[in-house]
């Protein structure tokens, strides 16, 4: 065999061990990454209810769960939620951006009114796992003054706007008497306007405990219906947040 070839079957060898070798180590960091933190399109998965100072579902014992509401637009449909809601006679939460608060103040009063528990969502929908320590408690207590301002009442549980948050965001909701939180699944209704496939992300191994993000869309009130008929059927509850977690 001429020396030419034989550093050619060297080079290829040496290639293919590499890319066997690349593909396993490529695989196995999948796999371990998949271990850790079990994150799906729309349910996060820890292996406890608190993670990072932040609480993404409640007691798992009961036979409770939630319907989150975020809002900051979407007040046709927000009516519409709100009606659902009151001829089913169930309470759940809103987390409210006090700019909206500001400016549909009507529609804040009667979230109230119905008895829906409520919770902060920051005034102007920052990411504030990018905003200072000083911006973050900011937005929070001006939201919290807004709010109270308006229909007296000293919320106490903040849901960062996007799940984005960091320490100074945990570190600022504490000193204002919050806790900070997140979801155990997200239905992802404001991307994606589908009833159905809202819908199945809604209750998709739903169990007691769960924290269930929704916001006001048109697709949101369909499929709102049928969680509450899925949840009803199943021997769950929903109730407002803060019985979930307590």
């Amino acid at each position: 065999m001429s020396k030419i070839k034989f550093n050619i079957i060297k080079v290829e060898s040496f290639f293919r061990n590499f890319v066997c070798n690349f593909v396993i180590i490529t695989l196995l960091s999948f796999f371990i990454l998949c271990g850790l933190g079990n994150k799906k399109d729309n349910i996060i998965t820890v292996s406890n209810s608190e993670y990072n100072g932040t609480i993404y579902a409640g007691d798992k014992t009961k036979n409770y769960v939630s319907i989150m509401i975020n809002v900051y637009w979407g007040n046709e449909y927000l009516e519409q939620m709100l009606d659902i809601l009151k001829n089913s006679n169930i309470k759940t939460t809103f987390f409210v951006g006090g700019s909206w608060a500001d400016t549909t103040p009507l529609l804040l009063k009667r979230i109230f009114d119905e008895g829906h528990e409520i919770g902060n969502h920051g005034y102007n929908h920052k990411e504030h796992g990018k905003i200072s320590k000083e911006k973050n408690f900011e937005e929070i207590k001006k939201c919290h003054d807004k709010v109270k301002e308006i229909v007296g009442v000293s919320m106490n549980l903040f849901a960062p706007p996007g799940g984005s948050y960091n320490k100074n965001t945990i570190n600022s909701a504490t000193s204002l008497g919050y806790k900070t939180i997140m979801w155990t699944r997200d239905t992802i209704d404001w991307r994606d306007h589908n009833s159905d496939l809202i819908y199945s992300r809604a209750i998709s191994n739903m169990s007691g405990g769960d924290l269930i993000l929704m916001h006001p869309t048109k697709e949101s009130v369909v499929a709102l219906k049928q969680i509450i008929e899925y949840v009803t059927n199943n021997n769950l509850k929903i109730m407002p947040v803060s019985d979930v977690i307590s």
